[in-house]
């Protein structure tokens, strides 16, 4: 600013002198006897200025992505490393604020496809096309975060008056042969703006080995089971979203999407497990072959909105309606040879899955302003959902011929059938204020629950809740100076269990039994959380202490008899975590950029029924170095990981690990619509080793895994086209983020 200010007092004191401009060159010059003019055609003045990056508000810590100059020539998972509270590994394993308990939203509602494939999506968008990403610490009674900690908000760019298209088209593929695309097209006709995007990923045999040992010890009998396992996954997945909106006049907008994703595994591989008693004499062993020919999920929803505004500034009333489908289907099969005193019976099984998950959503929401500073926003929502699951199980006694493996002689059948059902009527209002350095958010959501589960096969007897819950939030944000503010909030969410913890189905295999609890009810979380930021163009510096605490959580339940484990779920869980996040970005050189994301905590889990607990601290790290180079290079280094025991339940202690990982980009063409990069992953590391240990329990065991970790990538991205917007959605609408335990992506 000091340097405009010169300038234009320096034009300023030019005009009053009188001076004319003319042309210089000299057969141009002229000479009159008035007065000599001299002319000189001044070049354009550079302004240099940096917009700043990052901003907090009342809820949200949001990074302005359109201002960060490297966005137009990396990815969004590239500038996910650079957010607050986000940390991304060298797998590109996304956590916020140190957890993978999160949901995604684009444009402030939440998208299932973009939750559930974030991964293979982000590292193939070109950044371009967001302009901003937000971490929604605190929702707000509307968009209650339940069953998750924090929010991804990804705010595309926009744009209302453009005509013409844009796209991208991005592909990569590395060394462990994995192959990547992404591509999107949008464009504009009048009133109408739509997008589609297409994307695949390809796993590959070499890309997911994953090795296993596991040294087991039963207190009840002593005997000692070690056990060994080698399998790969590869597959592909494809995913796919259109989006659509239109601009009925200057107070009304209709927009719709879907999308959604499909993927199919072949998932294979070869085990051995052998018990010895005390003294080291053998008991059994066994070796298995499994294989699922037929394991494939699928995930698709479709949303409406209609925005209407009124005369009244900032007022808007929303209508809302979102169809989410899951299926998946599984089909395992194992075959047992080498078999020395076994204790079963069959020497084959085939389990087989089907999961069906509907959920239909209704919302109505109103924003109304009361004055200066002052808003209102109150809505109502309604789900229903039904899971639908039918298991079978067959144990075989394998009989083999000539050049085939023929199953007959069945020994046992197992078949079960099972429904549930949830309904759930919500109401919420939330008062907004923003005066001066003051910011306070409060809101409060009432939800009644009416869960309803059945056995179509009539094996069980139907059973049905109803529940209650009171849901407070609020937020308090003072501005100390310009540059530094504080915030405290508490934040209440809901955990409900899901199909895969509700389905009583018994699942068997030779060394364990896993079945489901129908009787779980929802569980509440409580949050409080200071955050002190300290924001400059050069640097930013961010120390968010939390408390977390939680009783009566869903739980697993673990027991052993006669050398077999049985594993449950249970209301039981006591949860308590206290932790320290701190962000650093630093810019000490034009060129260069320093990130450091950390999350401090310490965590205590405790079953107060059977008397067991787990506690520990640990750090979770990330830290990231970008410099650019001659050449138009930009260099990239990173190291991650983890120090400390951490807990993972009542039962488990998860050990230290790290990562590493560098790349290497050029941009071409105009505007850097061209962008070639080289990536090296771990490439001193051929594996990458994890441990675990069972801490609590009727056993104790000490388990080891294997991934390949050394790969290297080569990635081509290319913009084209003009059109520098995206669909335009309403500014609220439908998210469900409460349930756990229900049909995930595996894999």
């Amino acid at each position: 600013m000091k340097h405009i200010r010169l300038v234009c007092l320096s034009l300023l004191l030019v005009a009053k002198a009188g001076i004319a401009t003319a042309q210089t060159k000299a057969d141009s010059a002229s000479v009159s006897s008035d007065s000599i003019t001299w002319s000189k055609e001044l070049e354009g003045v550079v302004v240099k200025a940096q917009k700043q990056l990052i901003k907090q508000e009342i809820d949200r810590i949001g990074y302005d992505v359109q201002a960060d100059e490297e966005s137009k020539t990396q990815t969004v998972m590239d500038m996910l490393r650079k957010v607050p509270m986000v940390t991304v590994d060298g797998q590109d394993n996304i956590l916020v604020k140190g957890n993978s308990s999160y949901k995604i939203y684009k444009n402030g509602h939440y998208d299932p496809s973009l939750s559930k494939n974030a991964k293979e999506t982000f590292k193939s968008m070109p950044a371009s096309m967001v302009k901003r990403i937000e971490v929604i610490t605190d929702p707000g009674a509307r968009e209650d975060a339940e069953g998750v900690d924090a929010i991804l908000n990804i705010v595309m760019v926009d744009g209302s008056k453009m005509q013409g298209m844009t796209g991208v088209v991005s592909a990569s593929y590395n060394t462990k042969n994995q192959r990547n695309l992404y591509t999107s097209l949008t464009g504009q006709m009048g009133k109408l703006l739509a997008s589609i995007d297409y994307g695949y990923g390809g796993m590959s045999s070499r890309s997911t080995v994953s090795i296993t040992d596991t040294e087991r010890r039963y207190l009840e009998t002593g005997n000692r089971m070690q056990s060994h396992s080698d399998g790969t996954n590869p597959g592909a997945i494809h995913y796919s979203n259109l989006n659509a909106s239109y601009d009925i006049d200057s107070l009304n907008l209709l927009s719709a999407s879907f999308g959604g994703y499909f993927y199919k595994l072949n998932v294979q591989g070869d085990g051995s497990t052998a018990l010895t008693s005390p003294a080291g004499q053998p008991v059994y062993s066994y070796s298995n072959h499994y294989w699922m020919p037929g394991y494939s999920h699928s995930s698709w929803s479709g949303r409406m909105d209609y925005e209407h505004k009124t005369r009244r500034k900032g007022e808007r009333l929303t209508l809302s309606y979102m169809l989410a489908l899951t299926r998946q289907h599984t089909d395992q099969e194992n075959t047992y040879t080498d078999m020395v005193n076994a204790p079963f019976r069959y020497t084959g099984s085939l389990q087989t899955e089907r999961e069906r998950f509907t959920e239909h959503t209704f919302q109505a929401d109103w924003l109304r302003p009361l004055g200066k500073g002052h808003q209102l926003e109150v809505g109502a929502k309604y789900i229903y959902r039904n899971n639908n699951s039918h298991n079978t199980q067959k144990f075989f006694d394998l009989k083999v011929q000539s050049d085939y493996v023929d199953y007959a002689g069945v020994d046992m059948l197992t078949n079960n059938d099972f429904e549930h059902t949830t309904r759930v009527l919500a109401g919420y209002a939330d008062y907004i204020y923003n005066h001066k350095k003051w910011s306070a958010r409060a809101g409060l959501r009432y939800e009644y629950s009416y869960m309803k589960g059945q056995y179509p096969d009539g094996k069980g007897n139907a059973f049905d809740k109803h529940l209650s819950d009171w849901v407070p939030q609020a937020s308090l944000k003072y501005q100390l100076t310009d540059a530094q503010s504080l915030k405290l909030s508490l934040t209440t969410s809901i955990n409900r269990p899901g199909i895969s913890y509700l389905n009583p189905a018994i699942v068997t295999s030779p060394t364990s039994v896993h079945y489901g609890n129908a009787n779980l009810v929802s569980s509440h979380t409580q949050r409080i959380s200071l955050i002190y930021s300290y924001i400059l163009p050069r640097l930013t510096l961010q120390i968010a202490p939390a408390y977390n605490y939680s009783s009566k959580g869903i739980s697993t339940i673990e027991t052993a008899k006669n050398d077999i484990r049985y594993t449950t779920y249970d209301n039981i869980l006591r949860y308590r975590r206290f932790s320290v996040e701190q962000y650093v970005q630093w810019k000490p050189f034009d060129g260069t950029t320093f990130v450091i994301n950390n999350n401090l905590r310490y965590v205590h889990y405790e079953n107060p029924n059977l008397g067991y607990r787990t506690f520990g601290w640990s750090d979770y790290f990330f830290a990231n170095l970008s410099q650019k180079l001659p050449w138009n290079l930009l260099l990239y280094m990173a190291a991650y990981g983890k120090i400390g025991h951490s807990p993972n339940g009542i039962y488990y202690m998860q050990h230290s690990y790290h990562g590493y990982y560098f790349s290497l980009q050029r941009s071409f063409l105009k505007d850097n619509r061209l962008t070639v990069r080289i990536g090296a992953n771990a490439p001193f590391n051929k594996y990458w080793t994890t441990e675990a240990e069972t801490v609590n329990g009727d056993y104790r065991d000490f388990q080891q895994s294997w991934n390949n970790a050394r790969s290297f990538t080569l990635s081509v991205t290319w913009r084209f086209g003009s059109l520098k917007a995206s669909v335009k959605k309403a500014e609220h609408s439908i998210d469900n983020d409460d349930v756990v335990g229900g049909i995930s992506k595996g894999g």
